[in-house]
């Protein structure tokens, strides 16, 4: 496995962990509280992680140059990653089939 797929899937994994201690810590405990934390949590990381570089002509950083640039970034990315989740289609879907 290459580097990059090693530290994604670590990342990865490591927040899903986080989500289930938090939860086993305690049962009363609102998923989507829980869910909706580690959401603020890693959006905060990732615009950190996008800060362009002192370069304005920076190629590598012209399409995250601007906080229009990296909503538009994030937005594709949060489109990506949930239509990959397992869990994107319910069976509870309002929209789901019924046979």
């Amino acid at each position: 496995m290459e580097p990059i797929a090693d530290t994604f899937d670590a990342a990865f994994s490591k927040a899903v962990d986080l989500g289930n201690k938090l939860a086993d810590k305690d049962k009363d405990a609102d998923l989507w509280d829980i869910a909706d934390g580690l959401l603020a949590g890693a959006i905060q990381y990732w615009l950190y992680s996008r800060q362009p570089c002192n370069d304005p002509r920076c190629q590598d950083c012209m399409p995250i140059s601007t906080a229009t640039g990296r909503m538009a970034e994030l937005k594709r990315l949060i489109e990506q990653l949930s239509s990959e989740s397992e869990y994107f289609h319910t069976p509870n879907d309002s929209n789901a089939g019924r046979a």
